[in-house]
C-alpha cells in the first residue's frame, strides 16, 4: 500500500506514468524554512516529515501482508544562494523570473519513504540553464496564471521549456519528482520491511 503525501498534480502523474499504484493524501505542514537551514537539508526535512505525518494517520491500516509505505518530496528551485519555492502572488514570480533569467540554478527534490521499520530519505539535484528571458515575456508568462503554483515560478514541462537550452541531471526532478531515483528508494524500503 503506497500513499503519495503530496497535493501536487505533476508528482501524481508521474508517478502514474511510472505505473505505480498508490493514493494521494496531502499532509499539510507548515514548510517554513528554518534559520540558517541549508537548501537540501530543508527539502530533505520537508519531504520526511510530510511522509511520516500522513504514516502516522494511517499507520493502523499497515499489515505484514500489506505494509504500508508513504512517500513524501518536495522541491525548491536554489539561485545565487536563494530558495525559490512558490511564488506569493504575480510581483513574487516576477521577481523569480527576473532573477533565473540568464543564469543556472539548481532544482532540489528531497524524497522520504516511511515504512514501519523506519525512513529512507534522500536529495536528487538537477542544474537547469536559462537564457535571457525579455521583460514583456516574462510579464506575458506571469499572466498566463502557468507559473504561480510552481516553485521558482516556472513549469519546465510548460511554456517556460523555450528558456531552457540545457539541464544536468534528472528531466523529471524539475517537473517535481525523479521518477527513477523515487523507484530506488521505494525498492529499498520495501526491501527493508523483509529484513
Amino acid at each position: 500500500m503506497l500513499i503519495l503525501a503530496s497535493a501536487s498534480p505533476r508528482r501524481r502523474e508521474l508517478l502514474t506514468q511510472a505505473a505505480l499504484s498508490f493514493t494521494v493524501e496531502a499532509a499539510d505542514l507548515n514548510e517554513e524554512r528554518l534559520p540558517d537551514e541549508a537548501a537540501a537539508a530543508y527539502v530533505q526535512r520537508l519531504a520526511v516529515e510530510k511522509a511520516q505525518a500522513v504514516w502516522n494517520r494511517h499507520r493502523a491500516a499497515d499489515a505484514a501482508s500489506d505494509p504500508l509505505i508513504v512517500l513524501g518530496a518536495d522541491t525548491a528551485v536554489v539561485s545565487e544562494g536563494n530558495i525559490l519555492g512558490k511564488p506569493s502572488n504575480a510581483a513574487d514570480a516576477r521577481r523569480m523570473l527576473q532573477l533565473l533569467s540568464g543564469r543556472t540554478h539548481a532544482v532540489l527534490t528531497g524524497l522520504a519513504a516511511v515504512t514501519r521499520k523506519g525512513v529512507k530519505s534522500e536529495v536528487e539535484i538537477t542544474q537547469v540553464t536559462f537564457n535571457v528571458i525579455a521583460p514583456a515575456e516574462i510579464d506575458q508568462y506571469v499572466a498566463s496564471g502557468e507559473p504561480l503554483d510552481k516553485a521558482g515560478a516556472y513549469a519546465i514541462q510548460g511554456y517556460a521549456a523555450r528558456w531552457i537550452p540545457r539541464i544536468e541531471g534528472c528531466y523529471f526532478n524539475v517537473v517535481g519528482l525523479p521518477i527513477a531515483r523515487t523507484i530506488a528508494l521505494l525498492a529499498e524500503a520495501e526491501a527493508g520491511l523483509a529484513s
